[in-house]
């Protein structure tokens, strides 16, 4: 028998079919089988209306005190509000997570980003209203124990690719260094796309490497930006080291030398004088070298 005759006779007759004697025990199973398939795509496609009537009625019915509780989640307990201090643990250390499971760990992370997210909202509301978040260190806390948790991770999967794959394959995500949009030279993770790299416009247009005078121009900018705060950190270190020989003529050079490597201390010890005239002190009122001066 057609199978297409079979679905549209099972349709019309609601699954009550009558075969007759002369049809074989295969057609008889086959046709059971598409009756079967066919009741329950039925019975499938009346529970996913019933969900969605009854999501979407959800969405309506709800009040907006329900609606304030759920958004109160991203900040913290309101009797934290007011204390300068709010009283916490430490971060989760790499021993403690080592001994914990896949699953624990998915939790765990979950949690982590739930409280980061909490934290981020309030620094954000102290900024707002120009005021200190009560124990900013909770951020710092909350992403050691994620970096941690990485970490593991991390741990786990290079111990299973040496296991399978062997010493050659790394678990991590591969990464290559390439140009941003702004021209900067970046290390950027792989990832998969659906939609290749040349057919990808959207992609393209805030993911590709920049090119043109605004490019070249922003670049020119950021190496003299660069540029000048090195040259004025080595002139600091030059006032600096002027000073410690001024003060202490017998300072042990190799030990000055080693601290300080962009700076030739020895030159500066032999032309102490030239370089007081050269570097006057006075051009850092502010500093702590200049201030002992006056002791």
């Amino acid at each position: 028998m057609n199978q297409s005759r079979l679905r549209s006779l099972c349709l019309f007759q609601k699954f009550s079919i009558k075969f007759p004697k002369n049809e074989s025990i295969q057609s008889r199973n086959l046709s059971n089988k598409i009756v079967n398939v066919l009741s329950k795509q039925n019975e499938n496609s009346d529970q996913t209306k019933t969900s969605s009537k009854s999501s979407s009625q959800d969405l309506f019915e709800l009040s907006s005190e329900e609606i304030n509780r759920r958004l109160m989640s991203f900040f913290d307990e309101e009797k934290n509000w007011n204390k300068d201090e709010v009283i916490t643990g430490r971060s989760w250390r790499l021993e403690e997570l080592r001994i914990k499971s896949n699953s624990d760990l998915h939790k765990l992370w979950y949690v982590l980003v739930k409280e980061r997210n909490m934290l981020y909202t309030m620094q954000q509301a102290a900024k707002d209203e120009v005021e200190n978040m009560s124990s900013p260190e909770r951020i710092v806390k909350v992403e050691d124990s994620m970096k941690n948790i990485e970490e593991v991770i991390k741990e786990r999967n290079r111990a299973y690719f040496k296991l399978e794959v062997g010493p050659a394959d790394i678990a991590e995500r591969r990464r290559v260094f390439r140009r941003d949009i702004f021209g900067r030279w970046r290390w950027i993770g792989c990832s998969e796309h659906l939609i290749p790299y040349w057919m990808n416009a959207e992609w393209r247009k805030f993911n590709s490497p920049g090119h043109g005078p605004d490019v070249q121009d922003f670049l020119q900018r950021l190496r003299e930006i660069k540029l000048n705060k090195e040259m004025s950190r080595n002139l600091k270190q030059q006032l600096y080291c002027q000073e410690l020989f001024r003060r202490f003529p017998d300072l042990d050079v190799d030990y000055l030398q080693r601290r300080f490597p962009r700076v030739d201390v020895q030159h500066i010890k032999e032309n102490l004088d030239e370089y007081v005239k050269k570097y006057p002190t006075k051009r850092f009122p502010n500093s702590s070298y200049v201030q002992s001066n006056k002791i």
